[in-house]
């Protein structure tokens, strides 16, 4: 059924109340009845699919009627009060659970009065209203509205709904005054209400949970431009600001068609909910999105993913737009100031930017982009004129996907790109005026997608511009103490143009169905020919966009002190000008997919893969050398170290005897001379617990000696758990002489950073106490957060032999004490862990296992389904309802 067939529900029909006499009891009843009856025949029309906006003002025009009929019920005709609807319901709009927001405008509010006024909200309360109210009178209102441009605001939106009329004539010359806040004033507070309103929501539209309402975006973007209209130019809705001049047609179809697909979002959310909600909780997404007819396309476009990305574009469209008006409102308040020529096309008002040609960008496409060049270059510009700005989108809009094909566009692009990190600012711009999805078709496809998980908490387009942004931080001088060995291979690169391609199109294709690497790497490939870039470069560009998860998923999930794993990492490189152009594009994209996901292990991780890829990417250097070489070379290195600090060779040979050669062939000589010293220092006392607070890994180092045992490893990452660490990776060894030899890298679970001294010294003397105790160590018992329980998977276990071992890697759904709770379930079916790699992608979580029975040999088919059928009881989806 359209929504122009279905039928609204009739308004209330409400007998005649007797003035002064109050509502009854019966009658109170018979209200709350209507009021419900109101909302389910509401409800039931919007399922039917009427539009949220005529039901939204259908409710308000309802609600209208029912809030008079009890002002006269409580107070009759009266010459000197008046009620006013103020906010959504002062302009005429309510959703099912918004409130009801009441100004009680009043002369003189003697007892009588104001008794009156109690019984007419508490009744409206009485009978399912949520009433918010204020009684004032016109010299209250006016000394408020003076001090706080919120309340002159809701003034802005007054609409009385009984009472005395002439009192509407009380707040217009409220509003009206000159000196209330006039329209710099005005301006400047509602810039910065916008700006601290946003600033709670991270800057960005593309939050995973957004706020419809409040988020950047949202519904209160659009009543801020309407409130500023209205003060500034006398032009309450966008209609009018086109005739004043502010927006063309264009504009104003784009934001109204925004704002009916917010409304209708709003209203779904508020039935959905049941209450007045104004976030998209994971928890409603799903629901909302099959109830407004979302499908599934397939599993890389899932229904919700379509429902999200309705919400992204349009809630992109109104931020966008909304900066672009704000900043014409400014350029209307600005003194005139003389033209400066900005080059052959352009000239310059003051801080402002504008075209010399009315037809330039018809007459020269090119201009389009040169534009944003130029801006570059002039110093102090803070934008365009609002002329220009309307000129960029109707080019735009008009040219389209043409742009993509004109030679003389493209030109001008690459010339931008290869201006290096600057390139950025001007691609950020371009995004906002829609130009950059004009010339790059394939990015506009992935405006507003999102992907429905915990890792990428950015839609693809806003993280593929974190991207570029972070890849340009490696030019600023200020970055160089946070990332210095990235600002040294930045400064090597000879073409940054081929980055700045890489990271545009290292996402391109996602959503599409198949490997969006292996698809946008075809995407990049085309691309490249339209800019005749020579054959090498563009070789580059789709190399780096087909294999721009490499150094991530071989640095987490391989052990790269392994000199095999470099070396097979290092032919699939290639060469060390795309080493270094993996790694600034690794690091960005980590950094731009959640900013929670970068730490000083990971840090440290990519940096180590680098170097010693660089090295075996070296002509002169040689082939790997044997595991015997490789050991002995370690242990010279950390016996140089240990002499150095004091011990005797003698002392340190002894230690090292009972020592694997594994240790010698895994840790590097620093981890081996810091092991061996607090073996020292232990003098033989049994357990031995040392934790080094900041290793050279980034991370906390936990080194636990002691006699080995079943189920030591277990209990360590229990109480590891119950400290609140979080283990990147750990290393399980045995003596010759029957010791356990555990290393665990920790990060602090709460910060993702490594552990200060109390913490450290707190670690060690807990897990100390605990391990000196024969007692098993229990995992406490968590409760799993709102978030992660909407995206719990089938864990997928896979085993395979290697080596005299058994490897298995699980890929499931994180929770809280995860690993602990794994353990748990190795040591109960009697497997012993040798080797461990932990890696967190959001809520998925990727950890690899080394393993064997307890006899040291691999684990049986048998033994292996036992595990598998455990582990998935213990840690699947049904393990939280059990």
């Amino acid at each position: 059924m359209t929504p122009s067939a279905v039928t609204l529900p009739p308004l209330p029909r409400l007998p005649i109340a007797v003035p002064r006499s109050g509502v009854s009891t019966e009658a109170r009843i018979a209200l709350r009845q209507l009021l419900g009856d109101l909302d389910r025949s509401i409800a039931t029309a919007f399922r039917d699919g009427a539009n949220g906006t005529d039901l939204a003002r259908r409710r308000s025009d309802s609600v209208t009627r029912i809030v008079a009929h009890v002002w006269f019920a409580c107070l009759g005709e009266v010459n000197d009060a008046a009620l006013f609807a103020i906010g959504g319901f002062g302009r005429g709009l309510l959703f099912p659970y918004s409130d009801i927001d009441l100004l009680a405008l009043v002369q003189h509010a003697d007892a009588s009065r104001l008794r009156a006024l109690e019984q007419c909200f508490a009744t409206l309360w009485d009978i399912g209203l949520k009433v918010g109210h204020a009684v004032r009178d016109p010299a209250q209102c006016r000394t408020l509205a003076a001090s706080d441009a919120s309340v002159f605001t809701s003034l802005l939106d007054a609409r009385r709904l009984a009472g005395d009329s002439s009192l509407d004539a009380s707040l217009r010359v409220i509003v009206d005054a000159p000196d209330m806040w006039p329209p710099r004033a005005y301006l400047q507070a509602r810039l910065a209400e916008r700006d601290a309103r946003h600033a709670r929501f991270d800057d960005t539209a593309y939050n995973l949970e957004p706020n419809l309402k409040d988020g950047p975006g949202g519904m209160r973007t659009l009543d801020s431009l309407r409130w500023i209209g209205m003060r500034l130019a006398h032009a309450p809705d966008f209609p009018d600001m086109v005739t004043e001049g502010l927006l063309d047609p264009a504009e104003c179809d784009t934001l109204l068609q925004a704002e009916a697909t917010l409304r209708r979002y709003r209203f779904a959310l508020h039935l959905e909910a049941g209450r007045a909600e104004e976030r998209l909780l994971f928890d409603y997404q799903r629901a909302m999105a099959s109830r407004l007819g979302f499908e599934d396309e397939h599993e890389k476009n899932l229904g919700v993913e379509q429902f999200m990305q309705g919400y992204y574009r349009a809630a992109s469209q109104i931020e966008r737009l909304g900066m672009q008006i704000a900043e014409r409102f400014e350029e209307m308040l600005e003194p005139p100031s003389d033209a400066k020529s900005v080059g052959a096309d352009f000239v310059r008002y003051g801080a402002r930017m504008a075209i010399n040609d009315p037809n330039l960008f018809t007459r020269r496409p090119a201009a389009l982009v040169d534009i944003f060049m130029a801006r570059l270059d002039e110093k102090g510009v803070i934008g365009f004129t609002a002329d220009t700005m309307r000129r960029i989108h109707q080019a735009t809009a008009t040219m389209g996907t043409q742009l993509a094909d004109d030679p003389h566009v493209l030109a001008s692009f690459l010339r931008l790109l290869r201006r290096g990190a600057p390139a950025v600012d001007a691609l950020w711009r371009m995004n906002r005026h829609g130009l950059l999805a004009a010339i790059l078709p394939a990015f506009g496809k992935v405006f507003g997608r999102m992907q429905y998980d915990l890792f990428h908490v950015y839609t693809v387009d806003e993280h593929t511009l974190r991207v570029l942004r972070n890849v340009a931080r490696f030019d600023d001088p200020a970055t160089q103490a946070e990332f210095p060995l990235g600002c040294e291979v930045w400064s090597s690169l000879p073409k940054p143009e081929v980055l700045l391609l890489a990271a545009l199109f290292h996402d391109i294709a996602k959503g599409r169905g198949g490997d969006h690497s292996v698809l946008g790497e075809e995407d990049a490939r085309a691309f490249g020919k339209k800019l005749k870039l020579p054959e090498d470069d563009i070789e580059r560009i789709a190399w780096l966009v087909r294999w721009h998860l490499l150094m991530s998923t071989t640095a987490q999930r391989q052990d790269i002190t392994d000199p095999d794993v470099v070396h097979r990492f290092a032919e699939l490189v290639g060469g060390r000008e795309r080493l270094g152009q993996l790694y600034l594009l690794t690091i960005s994209d980590i950094i731009g997919t959640s900013p929670r996901l970068w730490n000083a292990w990971k840090d440290r991780l990519l940096a180590d893969l680098y170097t010693a890829t660089r090295y075996a990417l070296r002509r002169d250097a040689k082939p790997s050398p044997g595991a015997a070489t490789r050991a002995q070379t370690c242990r010279e290195e950390a016996m140089t170290m240990l002499i150095a600090e004091g011990h005797e060779p003698q002392a340190v040979a002894q230690v090292w005897d009972t020592f694997p050669m594994v240790s010698f062939l895994r840790h590097r000589p620093e981890q081996v001379a810091w092991q061996t010293s607090e073996i020292l220092r232990g003098d033989g006392k049994l357990p031995l617990i040392a934790v080094n607070p900041l290793s050279v890994r980034g991370s906390t180092e936990l080194f636990v000696y002691a006699p080995d045992r079943d189920g030591l490893f277990a209990n360590v990452t229990a109480m590891l758990d119950r400290l609140h660490f979080s283990v990147m990776e750990a290393r399980v060894l045995s003596s010759p002489d029957g010791k356990a030899m555990d290393t665990f890298l920790l990060l602090e679970a709460d910060t993702q950073k490594p552990a200060g001294a109390e913490r450290a010294e707190e670690l060690q003397q807990r897990l100390h106490r605990a391990l000196s105790q024969s007692a098993p160590i229990m995992p406490p018992r968590r409760s799993i957060s709102r978030h992660l329980k909407h995206f719990q998977m089938t864990p997928r276990i896979d085993f395979k032999q290697s080596s005299g071992r058994t490897q298995m890697a699980l890929v499931c759904s994180d929770r809280p004490g995860l690993l602990a709770a794994v353990t748990q379930v190795l040591m109960a079916c009697e497997v012993r862990v040798h080797d461990a790699r932990i890696a967190t992608f959001g809520e998925r979580v990727e950890d690899f296992f080394q393993l064997t029975d307890r006899r040291n040999a691999p684990l049986s088919e048998t033994q292996q389904q036992r595990l598998w059928q455990a582990l998935v009881e213990r840690i699947g989806p049904q393990s939280l309802t059990a």
